[in-house]
């Protein structure tokens, strides 16, 4: 298949020449993006003459749900164990925003009094050794941290101050607002006046999405921003800078990117996911596939690549579905466009003539709007059994709306999260709360985006005011502490779908997902079927750079 995929990968590449006369498809000079689809299934050769067979079983499930455990929850047979987890004491009244604040409180006090016991028995917290004990099998050395590293660093009187590099300009503009979102939330947590009079100083680096600006800014915020704790926004930043943050010991969780790196608790502790990983988002596409196309099996598959390393883990996680699958996936031609090109005429021509079954998005921001416009001009949209946008473009004020009636139909495995313009949940407690907060802070709540800060900002703020209250108070290593026993009830996430971390065993926050199908008319997702939730079955990923993958 590998032979044939790379064949037709040529054949289309050179008539997309021929038709319209331009290049597409990767840039060879961008370190970000070298890692070909090929070298995914390359692992580094450092653990003797067993190495193959290991690496085989690793990329399989590293950094993704296995494909077993994903088909036995779409077929109700798995997710058991999640789903008969200890019911809490605390109240459940979630039709008023007092309730669901009720219900949080109750929940984090619960949190803190368990983590506060560990602590106090020495079994959690940090030992005679220097070592950082947390749950299920979480460790961190403090004695490789920085010599003049601080618990403390980044704390006042009155402040604590938490860097972010994220986007505000270019082609990815929009998901400056989650940010804009964040502050709003910061501050209405800032007026209740829990975190022992300190208020969180939110400090922004516009990056533009440029990895080289990403590394000046977290120098810079490392050397001279005094923060406690750092937070980003995309793969290829955050893989540019992840390695430097925990090696000074800076708490740096809930990364604003699902790639699958940030579910390594071993060599990146300081780490943590929040976004449900892309690699299972890709092996969810397949399985919708499996189930909804039987009748059509195998099929052809084409996906439009963000040429960076978050389109590269989508491309990569959906490669590693259709070789193990090629029952259900005959060919896969994945089509890489730059992040910044202003059309993708050319990509979509290029995939237009391969004439697939299925179309998938793994691109953000505008292009998420580009590819749908371009499949409807190319005449493409009426030949394909199904059309797929990713997860982070669920936002319909942002990309669905402007597509009009050509967004109609497309289907998104859609990560559990609500979106505060979408009709359905307009009346929600907690969606009413936040275009109330957006209003009052001088913010147009029309735009998904600022709604989805909320979301990326409550788990921060339940760990901030969880690590607050555990002995010792507010410290990096209380928050982190703080992060990876985080087990919560969103209001932005569907219920069903499980938010938790445990320590080293469960680093991937979001294990679930809707499959959800767009109403155009109707400005909607209607989900399709039941909710998907895996929660606590996917492997670490130790992410190998050189080789594009885990090990």
């Amino acid at each position: 298949m590998e032979i044939r995929r790379n064949l037709l990968r040529l054949l289309a590449l050179l008539f997309a020449f021929a038709l319209v006369a331009a290049a597409c498809g990767s840039s060879d000079d961008d370190d970000s993006s070298s890692s070909s689809s090929e070298s995914a299934t390359a692992t580094a050769d450092d653990h003797g003459d067993d190495d193959d067979h290991d690496h085989e079983e690793e990329e399989d499930t590293g950094g993704t749900l296995s494909q077993d455990a994903v088909e036995k929850a779409v077929s109700g047979e798995g997710g058991d164990d999640a789903a008969e987890e200890e019911e809490s004491d605390c109240p459940k009244d979630r039709s008023t925003i007092e309730g669901i604040f009720a219900e949080a409180d109750c929940n984090r006090d619960a949190i803190i009094a368990m983590i506060t016991e560990k602590m106090e028995a020495g079994e959690w917290g940090v030992n005679s050794d220097n070592h950082l004990i947390g749950p299920t099998g979480m460790e961190i050395d403090l004695n490789e941290c920085p010599a003049d590293w601080s618990n403390t660093h980044g704390l006042s009187d009155d402040t604590m101050r938490f860097g972010q590099t994220t986007v505000q300009s270019g082609n990815l503009a929009a998901y400056g607002n989650l940010s804009l979102g964040m502050q709003i939330w910061f501050d209405y947590i800032d007026s209740l006046d829990v975190l022992s009079g300190r208020d969180i100083e939110f400090i922004i680096k516009d990056d533009g999405y440029v990895a080289a600006q990403t590394i000046e800014y977290v120098d810079e915020l490392i050397e001279s921003g005094n923060v406690l704790l750092l937070q980003g926004l995309g793969s290829p930043n955050g893989l540019a800078v992840y390695d430097k943050i925990n090696d000074e010991c800076i708490p740096h969780p809930f990364y604003l990117s699902g790639h699958p790196a940030w579910g390594d608790p071993e060599i990146h502790p300081w780490t943590t996911s929040y976004q449900m990983s892309y690699s299972t988002e890709a092996m969810l596409w397949g399985t919708w596939i499996k189930v909804n196309l039987a009748d059509q099996l195998p099929v052809t598959v084409a996906g439009l690549v963000m040429d960076n390393d978050f389109g590269l883990a989508y491309e990569m996680g959906f490669e590693a579905y259709a070789e193990n699958n090629p029952d259900v996936v005959s060919e896969y031609l994945p089509v890489r466009h730059d992040p910044a090109a202003p059309t993708l005429t050319n990509e979509v021509t290029t995939i237009a003539a391969f004439d697939p079954h299925v179309f998938i998005s793994m691109t953000a921001g505008n292009p998420c709007l580009l590819a749908i416009q371009e499949v409807e001009a190319s005449g493409l949209l009426d030949r394909l059994s199904a059309a797929f946008t990713p997860s982070v473009c669920k936002g319909v004020a942002a990309y669905m709306a402007p597509a009009g009636m050509a967004a109609d139909g497309w289907w998104i495995v859609g990560g559990g999260v609500k979106d505060i313009t979408d009709p359905q949940y307009i009346d929600e407690p907690f969606v009413e709360f936040i275009h109330e907060t957006l209003r009052g802070g001088g913010l147009d709540p029309s735009i998904s985006m600022l709604g989805t800060g909320y979301y990326f900002a409550v788990p921060w703020t339940e760990t901030l005011r969880i690590a607050n209250e555990l002995p010792g108070g507010m410290t990096r290593t209380n928050v982190i502490l703080a992060a990876r026993n985080l087990h919560i009830w969103h209001p932005l996430m569907m219920d069903g779908i499980t938010y938790a971390l445990d320590g080293a065993a469960d680093a991937y926050a979001i294990e679930g997902s809707d499959f959800s199908r767009f109403d155009a008319e109707a400005q909607t997702w209607n989900q399709i079927g039941d909710l998907v939730d895996a929660n606590g079955g996917t492997p670490p990923c130790a992410w190998d750079k050189a080789n594009g993958g885990c090990r």
